[in-house]
């Protein structure tokens, strides 16, 4: 991956897509497309002023709780791609982060929407610090790769879900914060998938996550069938930590 650079309001980054981020039919994963977003979205906001050093300063944190992305078309092992990011100011109670991956033609490839929210490290309680509002006022019209922020995942009213193994977290689930990076979320939730399910690609993959785990947390998956998609919840002492919907 190449140095962040800045275009206006969007920060990008140029990528090559390698074969350790990809599948057996040689299609880029969608936990890596999390790897990468997530990288991307450390430097834009530390170009921007309100970066993880900043934050820790204060004892602050940035928490992703919600994403959706779509997978307009697959990307595979070697392709050449850039991958664009940029704020678009808060929502609620969240801080929104859109992403697009394009091709060497310019397509658009992959499109996705974040949000987040700003986390007290000592009491684990919101925060909205003021030089923060300030900062992130992008001050000017901002393009939307999907428009609608990223949803609640709600399961729905049929057959419940099934026991899909269990995870306990450990070393290579770690980030800097000694919690679970949010990409690793979306490897259990895949592995919960069925072999033949695996190998068609995904169009859409939206995730919530609700509460950290930590390392030597017992996460217990379990999985639900509703025609083409697929739901994936992980729980913690039979509390849920995170949702996964996967549309195929």
């Amino acid at each position: 991956m190449s140095m962040t650079r800045r275009e206006g309001y969007k920060f990008c980054q140029e990528i090559s897509i390698p074969c350790y981020h990809t599948d057996a039919n040689a299609r880029l994963k969608p936990a890596a497309f999390m790897d990468f977003a997530q990288e991307i979205a450390y430097w834009a906001a530390t170009e921007l002023g309100f970066g993880y050093d900043t934050l820790h300063i204060h004892h602050t944190a940035w928490v992703l709780t919600r994403m959706h992305i779509h997978f307009a078309e697959p990307l595979k092992w070697r392709d050449n791609v850039t991958l664009y990011t940029w704020h678009k100011g808060a929502g609620g109670i969240f801080y929104l982060r859109d992403f697009v991956l394009t091709d060497q033609n310019g397509n658009s490839r992959i499109t996705a929407t974040s949000s987040w929210v700003v986390m007290d490290e000592t009491t684990r309680r919101l925060v909205r610090p003021e030089e923060l509002q300030t900062l992130l006022d992008p001050g000017m019209k901002v393009d939307d790769a999907i428009a609608e922020p990223a949803p609640k995942i709600v399961v729905p009213n049929v057959p419940g879900m099934t026991e899909a193994g269990s995870h306990t977290v450990s070393y290579s689930d770690l980030d800097v914060n000694g919690h679970t990076n949010n990409a690793r979320y979306v490897v259990w939730a895949m592995d919960c998938l069925p072999q033949e399910v695996t190998g068609s690609p995904v169009k859409d993959l939206y995730i919530n996550f609700i509460k950290e785990t930590v390392p030597s947390d017992h996460v217990m998956l379990y999985s639900m069938q509703d025609g083409s998609t697929w739901y994936v919840e992980g729980r913690v002492n039979d509390k849920t930590c995170f949702l996964v919907k996967i549309e195929l």
